[in-house]
């Protein structure tokens, strides 16, 4: 008998400062509450907390399977919130660094675990249910944002998971593309239509209206919370107080130039004598099938790494090959913050100035574009603009103060990433974790046992 109780002490002594070291860590004391249900399940055990199976006697075969499927479910549950989760690596915007299909291994204590915003969900779902695609969470519930102490800060140059900022309002008939480029691409036709019929031309914000009246009557636009936006990965090129220019391609981190990683693409134009480059040759060089457009019966359009390029460069057929560059100047529509003045492109871009928290900057109706989503959406304040005039909460304001941490995201596939030059800054709620090496790799333009990448098991995502 003695020999029990010290036992059954012993494993609820351990049990309970276990648990104090995770309320201490989280920082809500209220859960402290919870010893009492612990000491219950060790020492006392008065209540039955596993309703569902007998305490005492046999259970059926079922009601076991059914017990170890719940401790699984909460397990692996308890271990993505706080500890890594996995991500498969869907699109092609971090080729070479990442392939689609590589399957990540995500660290949430690389820069402290965030608590969940919506904790009545579905397992394992990010945003939609496995088989009806309906909502996976419940509203019922929201925590405001926490972030619990982890291992280190974002650096330049890290590879970071993250939900996708533009992802908190979706049309579901069409989730691949953002909400707000939907608006602005329908603006922009509403607009060309009435310059093509003679229509005298209206400001902006009128076709930005009607293209969100449009949009909204005619498809299902829904709301999603920070932590059930889709998950993106790309490198964080920029950290808070950082200033960013991008010159023909060539980033500058605070007037210095940043060399390029070895992995990383942009898109060249390739053109030979008129005779096709061996396919076996773009195998060799780890070119996939869908990476190779013809955009002529003599030229190639190509996203390849410096290294490829010069080896393509090399072969007898070809005879000219150049980086597909936009022009200095030339503004591209798509570009965050979408205002011709500025006349960025993907190319060409900035300086652009990344917001940290406490920091302030001047505000007027000439810069406003830049940080009008932070101020709005991100950190929830009332603004309004009244000619050249700026309220923030009903206040007139000449200048804000950033209440949290910002980042600059791109994929290392320059030509081929949706990243923070087509939609801004990313919010420190935002970052997710970051992948430390990759666990498996599936090739889909492979078969059989050649679709696993053997040689990608286990490398160390840099």
């Amino acid at each position: 008998m003695k020999e029990f109780l010290s036992r059954k002490y012993t494993r609820f002594a351990i049990v309970a400062i276990l648990y104090l070291l995770v309320v201490i860590w989280i920082g809500n004391f209220w859960l402290i509450l919870g010893l009492g249900i612990i000491y219950d399940l060790y020492i006392t055990q008065k209540v039955n907390w596993t309703f569902w199976k007998k305490r005492h006697g046999k259970n059926s075969a079922f009601i076991e399977w059914l017990d170890a499927l719940i401790f699984a479910v909460i397990a692996v549950t308890l271990i993505n919130i706080f500890l890594f989760q996995n991500y498969r690596i869907p699109t092609p915007s971090m080729e070479k660094s990442l392939l689609v299909g590589d399957h990540l291994f995500v660290s949430k204590l690389a820069y402290g675990p965030r608590l969940p915003n919506t904790p009545l969900a579905f397992p394992f779902t990010q945003n939609t249910m496995p088989l009806t695609k309906g909502q996976s969470w419940s509203n019922l519930l929201i925590w405001k944002y926490k972030r619990l102490a982890g291992c280190g800060k974002v650096k330049n140059n890290d590879p970071i998971v993250f939900n996708f900022p533009a992802g908190d309002t979706v049309v579901l008939e069409e989730t691949t593309t953002s909400y707000y480029e939907i608006v602005r691409r329908s603006a922009r036709d509403l607009k060309a239509r009435d310059s093509y019929s003679g229509t005298s031309s209206k400001p902006d914000s009128y076709y930005m209206q009607m293209a969100r009246n449009e949009i909204n009557g005619k498809y299902t636009v829904i709301y999603r919370p920070v932590d059930r936006r889709d998950n993106y990965v790309k490198r964080c090129i920029a950290i808070p107080g950082d200033s960013l220019a991008i010159r023909s391609g060539v980033i500058y981190i605070n007037g210095k130039m940043v060399q390029d990683n070895q992995t990383q693409q942009t898109t060249y134009v390739v053109q030979t004598n008129g005779t096709t480059i061996n396919p076996k040759a773009f195998e060799r060089m780890n070119i996939y099938r869908s990476d190779q457009s013809m955009i002529s019966g003599s030229a190639y359009l190509l996203p390849l790494t410096k290294v490829n390029a010069e080896s393509i460069g090399r072969f007898s057929n070809v005879t000219e090959i150049s980086a597909g560059l936009a022009r200095e100047g030339e503004f591209a529509p798509r570009i965050f913050p979408y205002n011709p003045v500025y006349g960025w492109n993907e190319d060409n871009y900035g300086p652009i100035w990344i917001p940290s928290r406490g920091a302030s900057v001047a505000l007027d109706t000439s810069n406003l574009c830049l940080y009008e989503r932070i101020i709005d959406v991100y950190e929830a304040n009332d603004l309004r603009v009244e000619g050249d005039k700026i309220f923030i909460n009903n206040v007139l304001s000449s200048s804000y103060t950033f209440k949290m941490d910002y980042y600059w995201m791109m994929g290392d596939n320059r030509h081929n990433s949706a990243d923070s030059r087509y939609w801004g800054f990313v919010p420190e709620d935002h970052v997710v974790g970051k992948p430390k090496f990759i666990w498996l790799s599936l090739d889909k333009e492979s078969k059989g046992i050649k679709k696993i990448r053997l040689g990608r098991m286990f490398m160390k995502v840099r």
